[in-house]
């Protein structure tokens, strides 16, 4: 059974800082208060996934994890200073994607907050804000456009090249070298006579699914012939740390991402194939005995995994939805064994937060993929664009299958923060020339409008050619 006090996140009663990691973090901040901002990523970083989460300093009975320091230090440093005080604070402007992610936030701990009615629960869901808002929108003031992306991808590289050598390390030899500075068991956890290699993170399954995820993103630094490189080290990275990790969600995660780069050449043909697979699980829905989703109960790819939990985890969902619709749910441990363990993060989302905060996550999945598609139609002729919105698409994609075998309790929340910023800057200049093409006369119900709020003429990502607009009422309709 799961602890009682880890419904407010359990930790710890005593601060725990490594020396080294100490020296780190200030180091860390003093970076991010003084680098170009095109490099304040890279220390941002380092410390999330270099540094066990379990690192913290407990004041007050709140416990301020490293990442809290730098995200205080980062939001300081842009709040303080004259960066873009000529336009907008982010590239494209406050677009949807912030605007749900904000909303999913709040939905989230004002749910929490109401489920339990108590001081410590105000207290967790203010880390959670701290560490979510906080985390995302210094993502969006660091990045700025495409070279800014690149950029991350190979600090990923570099990190995802160390983690792989310490993690098959760990599981050849049984022991995790990040337990050195304390946080994290420097004993893996065994599974089919194997050892899980978690590295840093706080379990091998969300170390596993950190390098799944990354292989579209490096496939991405492909495209680049200086880079090339760097991407079979960034793939050759991702690979080991999926593999030692011995779990199946990141070798599912893994097998989405490529499936979805495979699809490349039927690009074209997605509705029809999204409407294939839905057809499939009808089929599959009419033919099976149980539920379609006790299909994720046949599905072990490592010998060992709890596929059976997680179908039944999701059983229950289905079929208990009036116990958490409205702000959650906190009976869910009583519903059967293990299902305190919330291993799918959609189901993560409407336990802790209800369905508004459920609808918030799905929503913002769905605007990405759409963005995205929106993107790559509009880049139409310039292969390398299209490449890129394809291989951002498949990173999502990888995401999403993980999602159903794991939800994100550490610092692998970040890579997914990071994605979705990626995603908005990275679609932003392609729809705002989507807008230009437009005919005026479908526009004409916004008449003296030059384009959507969410975008300015001192957008970065304006060319020479394009920085002087047409005159022309091209609202984004």
């Amino acid at each position: 059974m799961r602890p009682e006090n880890f419904k407010f996140g359990g930790g710890v009663n005593e601060s725990v800082l490594h020396p080294l990691v100490l020296v780190a973090m200030l180091l860390g901040i003093v970076l991010l208060l003084t680098l170009p901002r095109k490099y304040a990523s890279i220390p941002l970083l380092c410390l999330s996934f270099l540094v066990p989460a379990g690192q913290q300093v407990v004041i007050g009975g709140v416990h301020v994890f490293v990442l809290r320091f730098l995200i205080l230090a980062g939001l300081g440093r842009f709040a303080f200073s004259r960066h873009r005080s000529h336009g907008r604070r982010f590239p494209g402007g406050f677009e949807v994607i912030d605007k749900l992610f904000l909303a999913w936030a709040l939905c989230r701990a004002a749910a929490f907050v109401l489920l339990f009615r108590q001081g410590a629960a105000v207290v967790n869901q203010v880390g959670f804000l701290w560490d979510s808002l906080g985390a995302f929108f210094l993502l969006r003031l660091i990045i700025e456009d495409e070279k800014d992306i690149e950029r991350i991808i190979k600090t990923l590289v570099v990190l995802a090249t160390i983690l792989a050598g310490t993690m098959t390390y760990e599981h050849y030899r049984g022991l995790n070298v990040f337990a050195i500075l304390g946080g994290v068991m420097p004993v893996p956890e065994i599974r089919n006579g194997s050892y899980r290699a978690q590295g840093p993170f706080s379990h091998a399954l969300l170390a596993g699914t950190f390098g799944a995820t990354l292989l579209p993103l490096f496939v991405l630094l492909w495209s680049s012939r200086s880079n090339r490189k760097l991407a079979i080290l960034g793939i050759m990275a991702s690979s080991i740390m999926t593999v030692v990790a011995n779990c199946s969600t990141p070798i599912m995660a893994y097998g989405a991402g490529i499936a979805a780069i495979c699809m490349w050449p039927v690009r074209r043909q997605m509705r029809l194939i999204r409407w294939g697979i839905v057809l499939f699980l009808v089929c599959l829905q009419l033919g099976m005995k149980a539920p379609v989703w006790y299909f994720i109960a046949h599905i072990d790819v490592t010998g060992g995994s709890s596929s059976d939990q997680r179908a039944q985890l999701l059983n229950l969902f289905f079929t208990r939805v009036s116990d958490w619709w409205l702000i959650g749910t906190d009976s869910n441990a009583k519903w059967g064994w293990d299902m305190w363990d919330t291993a799918n993060q959609f189901v993560a989302e409407a336990f802790t937060g209800g369905l508004a905060t459920l609808a918030c996550f799905i929503a913002m999945i769905v605007v990405g993929f759409k963005k995205l598609g929106k993107a790559r139609k509009a880049a139409a002729g310039d292969r390398k664009k299209e490449i890129c919105f394809w291989l951002l698409g498949s990173t999502l994609f990888a995401h999403v299958v993980a999602f159903f075998g794991i939800s994100y309790f550490d610092q692998t929340r970040i890579i997914w923060y990071t994605l979705l910023t990626a995603i908005c800057v990275a679609v932003a200049p392609a729809l705002v020339k989507r807008s230009e093409r437009m005919p005026a006369e479908q526009c004409l119900a916004y008449p003296g409008t030059l384009m959507d709020d969410s975008y300015s003429t001192h957008s970065p990502w304006l060319d020479e050619k394009s920085s002087h607009l047409p005159d022309l009422p091209i609202r984004d309709c």
